[in-house]
């Protein structure tokens, strides 16, 4: 298959076999080390306030690394990037598979993270330069489908690999698909993008870097006993750096990220709607498999399996809601995923030691249903409304903002649930015994799914205002 466009020819299959299948593995390690969370807060003496930098550190690495994508793509070829990105990759993978501490196991993490946070804005930059508008929803589609799918066995593969194994073996596992992801760049990756070497803004650069450095640190340090006045702090210094940067961007003649993409009203909006329904799951996928193996006593293995069919639902969902954002746009596709994940989460606030396993699979599948029904029909909806130069920047923010809020999220769940647990045991007598411990998280889990359930009604109040932007060829 081919596809013309802007005087080139694009062999779109193979192109796409090969950013998906490094999406796949890229995003597979998004959730896969959540289930060995248990085993590293024992094995290297950490709480989950520290253990969640697994997450939020990953995810802070790309969100500091997209907002420069823009500039990269302009920089250097589409194959000359997709390799490095998996050259990042197959690096942290190395590096956090024979870590010795959980420091070095974090750099090996965002090692990943450097892999990843390339390969993501890349990706869509391809998929809108190579596929008609009124073929992306599609597209965008079969792109959530392999994605979901990687973040849906992610669970349920590391709690094999952890139960039969050991978390070393999830990294090890994962370098000789890298290798053929790297094969495959090699044979058939493409040049897509038009190099333009735009000059390079040091300072925009850096203060990026410090504001959304800053924030997601700032959050993951408010509500712990030491150190909250730093966190508030650094809140506060990152919020000061994004206002200087993107005040500095419409101020110089090349800037990192072209914020003039927000003048059009279904981005904005679409980047607002993408940043809730990222911290929805992601806080959903922090939460329940600790939950399930501290608060339920389940192994590894089987809280993955539980979680299995969600993120198997969510992945088809993504390919089925993209022909129907294809065919009716995306507005009430929207307003009913964000009602259906308020009421799950609503439900899943109230969720105890003794609910049954029949319970937790359907509520979870209905709230990756929702939440499929959301990410692609805004997302693409809100690329489509932008002109051809603006699609490396497009495609920055929304995968920024998206990363970014998925780790704000990530901190601010793990600490609600620590401060949940804090408050419980500070008003009992004996806190040490395993049945006040047990209430204890799920006291912290519950306030952490009243967090999610108040932004759900947040996205669904925004999805009234979403309109469908009419493309042409």
């Amino acid at each position: 298959m081919e596809v013309q466009r802007n005087e080139k020819q694009f062999s779109v299959i193979p192109i796409m076999i090969s950013l998906l299948l490094a999406g796949f593995i890229g995003l597979f390690f998004e959730t896969a080390l959540n289930m060995a969370f248990s085993d590293l807060m024992q094995v290297f003496q950490i709480n989950a306030s520290t253990v969640q930098w697994l997450t939020t550190g990953y995810l802070l690495t790309i969100g500091v690394l997209v907002p420069i994508s823009a500039l990269l793509i302009q920089w250097f070829s589409t194959r000359k990037l997709f390799i490095t990105s998996v050259v990042f990759s197959i690096l942290g993978s190395i590096s956090a598979a024979i870590a010795p501490n959980f420091s070095l196991l974090l750099i090996g993490r965002m090692l990943q993270a450097i892999g990843t946070g390339i390969l993501l804005p890349l990706m869509y930059n391809v998929v809108l330069v190579i596929i008609p508008p009124k073929k992306r929803g599609t597209a965008m589609g079969l792109i959530g489908l392999v994605m979901m799918t990687s973040l849906a066995l992610g669970p349920a593969i590391s709690g094999l690999v952890v139960e039969t194994l050991s978390y070393h073996w999830l990294f090890w596992l994962a370098i000789p698909f890298y290798v053929i992801a790297l094969l495959c760049s090699v044979f058939y990756m493409q040049n897509v993008s038009t190099i333009t070497k735009p000059k390079i803004d040091l300072l925009s650069i850096l203060l990026s870097t410090v504001g959304f450095g800053g924030i997601v640190y700032g959050f993951s340090g408010v509500g712990q006993t030491e150190g909250t006045s730093i966190a508030i702090v650094t809140i506060i210094i990152g919020i000061l750096s994004l206002l200087l940067f993107s005040i500095r961007q419409f101020s110089i003649k090349s800037p990192i990220v072209n914020l003039k993409a927000f003048k059009q009203p279904m981005f904005a909006l679409g980047t607002l709607t993408v940043v809730i329904n990222m911290i929805i799951i992601l806080t959903a996928n922090l939460l329940l498999p600790i939950y399930l193996q501290d608060g339920m006593g389940y192994t590894a293995l089987v809280a993955g399996l539980i979680l299995l069919p969600g993120g198997i639902l969510n992945g088809i969902m993504s390919p089925i809601t993209g022909r129907l954002f294809d065919r009716f746009g995306p507005r009430w596709l929207v307003i009913s995923g964000f009602f259906i994940a308020f009421v799950v989460l609503w439900i899943f606030s109230n969720v105890e030691s003794s609910t049954s396993v029949e319970v937790i699979i359907t509520q979870y599948m209905c709230l990756m249903l929702g939440t499929s029904m959301v990410m692609m029909p805004v997302q693409t909806n809100g690329l489509n409304q932008l002109d051809t130069e603006l699609y490396p920047h497009g495609s920055a923010i929304i995968n920024t903002m998206q990363q970014v809020a998925g780790a704000i999220g990530t901190a601010t769940a793990a600490t609600m649930m620590t401060m949940g647990q804090q408050n419980y045991l500070s008003g009992i007598t004996d806190p040490t015994t395993p049945e006040n411990i047990v209430v204890s998280l799920t006291s912290g889990v519950q306030n952490a799914f009243i967090f999610a359930m108040v932004v759900s009604i947040i996205g669904l109040v925004l999805a009234f205002f979403i309109k469908r932007v009419k493309v042409e060829d």
